[in-house]
């Protein structure tokens, strides 16, 4: 029994011995490492954040009225185009002319009264001075002639009310545009009571629109005035839109807990494609260089892997915080350059390095083969996968 486990003992060493070594040497055959390259030439640097917004005119007025009344005529409709100072509707006017007329009356009345109490109140002056009469008197007389003359005034004031209300009565365009909506017809009546009616919008260019786009709060920093912007808008999927940031707005919206600001981009429509109230999917260009020199962004974070060097390849490094590798033979060299701005993807080079220059920006390893015979293609510090047989499986059942 003795002599039976040692037997077992040393078949287990030999096995464990034997399955190392074939991991070691057998298991897989040598991987080659290459290297991704990319030139250092000049690009175009974008970066923009998106939003949506909706298309508005840049100037549009509400029409309404001061007095209340029934609509007795209306001379616009929907999409008619109007001048400044024309009338597009009117209000019944006879209460208001018998408004006018009582005040006149009553100014006439009071201008009567004013007269009489003028001549008295002379009378009385000229008859106190000869001490005719009392102080009482000729106080009294001058009181009433006080009195008469600014009824005068109160009742020239109330003509002038009434004849400013039946001038409201008469609608007219406060700017030359198109009527977008009407909100009375003929025969209906207004109250101005507390708020003034609301009966026509008008728009005054629809050849100038604009775009008022909700910006999340973390892209606000980003968007200035100037900046170029393209749209879309439903209505014209195939086309698309050009503006600018004219305005960002400082106050605040916040909506489910998430808070946007409001920025205004210019809108030609010239072509009068663009309506107002449509969903314009709008791209703010926060940064735009053309034409600079620059690499992709991963080529400043490449460093060569001493672990992954053939036999007589070396590095030579160099001081800097943002460096760029070529390969000339068998030397890895460093460039020490100075980056401008980026985009992620691409950033620019200032100075450090020629134009034209190729450099390295990742490894490849490849024509390495595991014991099941799949291939190996990966930089090297990413993880590999954790179980190939069951790559092999997935393959053959598909198979």
């Amino acid at each position: 029994m003795l002599k039976n486990k040692k037997l077992w003992l040393i078949i287990g060493a030999i096995v464990v011995i034997a399955l190392i070594v074939w991991l070691l040497s057998g298991g897989k055959k040598d991987e080659k490492v290459s290297f991704e390259t990319a030139k250092v030439e000049k690009q175009d640097i974008h970066t923009s954040i998106t939003a949506t917004g909706t298309i508005e005119p840049v100037t549009s007025v509400t029409v309404g009225t001061q007095v209340s009344g029934i609509v007795s005529k209306l001379y616009v409709d929907y999409n008619s185009v109007v001048r400044k100072g024309q009338v597009i509707a009117e209000l019944d006017k006879t209460n208001l002319i018998s408004e006018l007329n009582t005040a006149k009356a009553n100014l006439s009345s009071a201008q009567s009264t004013l007269n009489y109490e003028l001549a008295n109140y002379n009378r009385y002056k000229t008859l106190f001075d000869k001490g005719l009469v009392s102080a009482d008197d000729y106080e009294n007389a001058k009181l009433s002639y006080e009195k008469a003359r600014q009824s005068v005034n109160s009742s020239r004031e109330s003509v002038q009310k009434a004849q400013t209300n039946l001038g409201y009565a008469t609608i007219t365009s406060p700017i030359d545009g198109v009527v977008l909506s009407k909100s009375v017809e003929e025969g209906q009546t207004v109250a101005a009571s507390f708020n003034t009616p609301e009966l026509f919008t008008i728009a005054q260019d629809l050849t100038d629109m604009r775009v008022i786009a909700d910006i999340d709060e973390a892209d606000i920093g980003g968007v200035k005035e100037g900046q170029r912007v393209s749209f879309t808008v439903d209505a014209f999927p195939d086309d698309s839109f050009e503006g600018a940031v004219t305005q960002v707005r400082q106050q605040a919206t916040t909506e489910s807990n998430v808070v946007t600001y409001e920025v205004v981009i210019s809108a030609p429509n010239k072509d009068l494609k663009l309506k107002p109230g449509l969903t314009a999917n709008v791209t703010i260009f926060t940064l735009e260089k053309n034409d600079v020199l620059a690499v992709p962004s991963k080529a400043l974070r490449f460093t060569p892997n001493e672990a992954f060097l053939s036999k007589g390849e070396k590095i030579d490094d160099c001081e800097g915080d943002h460096k760029v590798w070529t390969k000339d033979g068998d030397t890895f060299k460093a460039y020490k350059v100075e980056i401008g701005t980026t985009n992620g993807l691409l950033t620019e080079i200032v100075g450090g390095i020629k134009e034209g220059t190729e450099i390295l920006t990742d490894f490849i390893i490849s024509g390495g083969e595991t014991a099941g015979g799949e291939q190996q293609a990966s930089n090297p510090f990413m993880p590999r996968p954790r179980n190939n047989n069951n790559k092999n499986n997935q393959g053959q059942k598909k198979q």
